[in-house]
């Protein structure tokens, strides 16, 4: 990805509220589904659900898999539905997307491809994880280079470090065999610098929220399906879709909760084995 540096303003409290919106797997048929669920239609759900944050929220952090079969169409699903939140959408890809349908049709759709966001107190770091054709994660060396930069560039700044792959295992076998692979070396990129105050990821499709060195590790619910927690092997949980709301304050602290749309609206196939 390239480097380009966008600017948020914080509310009049000096806060910085912000959404995030992960794994929305979209395909180009409206009607086709993914362990049970419609994929579209429970976006669109969430959508709907994170409206009452709209008018307070500076933006929408997207942390990859927004499509599921690559198509055009999934990509124009995923802009026209962000655009009903009337903010600013930054997005990184996931091992499902393809970047070279992904970027022009956001780009097309007026969705930026800025991975630099800056405001008065904070700093937002967006990072490229994927490793195309492959589930897993790795961070390149630019993608490492320009981390520590940005970091090394703006000590001031409170850190909050966007990437799709988890960084710390999560308990589940199955899971963390696809994580990010060169964590450490990501961990060592960060430990100089007492300005990360938390990263956050998709992949995993559960609410993660733990510290490691000082450092705030989180992961969010998909807007679909979900994975159960701690199972060895490929497991769906029965909890609803959700999204991540955010507020980046002055003092470096991060005030979150997990929102999630009525349980019964999608059905998920419990005997799912794998997707």
């Amino acid at each position: 990805m390239n480097t380009k540096v966008t600017q948020l303003k914080t509310d009049v409290q000096g806060n910085l509220p912000l959404l995030q919106i992960t794994d929305t797997h979209l395909f180009s048929d409206r009607n086709k589904d993914l362990l049970g669920i419609k994929t579209v239609q429970s976006f669109e759900a969430v959508i709907e659900h994170a409206a009452k944050y709209a008018s307070e929220c500076r933006a929408v952090l997207s942390t990859g898999d927004l499509s599921q079969d690559h198509s055009a169409q999934s990509y124009i699903d995923f802009t026209d539905n962000i655009k009903k939140l009337a903010l600013p959408c930054y997005c990184i890809p996931g091992n499902h997307d393809l970047q070279s349908i992904m970027m022009p049709n956001l780009i097309e759709q007026g969705i930026s491809q800025v991975t630099h966001i800056m405001s008065d107190f904070w700093q937002i770091i967006m990072l490229d994880s994927q490793v195309e054709g492959l589930v897993h994660g790795e961070l390149v060396d630019s993608e490492l280079e320009f981390l520590q930069q940005a970091l090394a560039d703006n000590p001031d700044k409170h850190t909050l470090v966007c990437l799709h792959h988890h960084v710390l295992p999560v308990g589940s076998n199955w899971l963390d065999q696809h994580m990010l692979k060169n964590s450490e070396r990501f961990l060592e990129t960060i430990r100089p610098f007492n300005n990360v105050c938390a990263v956050l990821s998709g992949h995993v499709h559960q609410m993660v929220d733990v510290y490691h060195n000082g450092v705030r590790f989180m992961t969010t619910p998909s807007t679909c399906v979900q994975f159960k927690p701690n199972s060895y092997d490929f497991a769906v949980d029965n909890k609803a879709p959700g999204y991540r709301y955010l507020s980046l304050n002055q003092e470096g602290d991060i005030s979150t909760h997990i929102e999630r749309i009525e349980s019964d609206k999608f059905i998920i196939d419990s005997d799912a084995s794998g997707y």
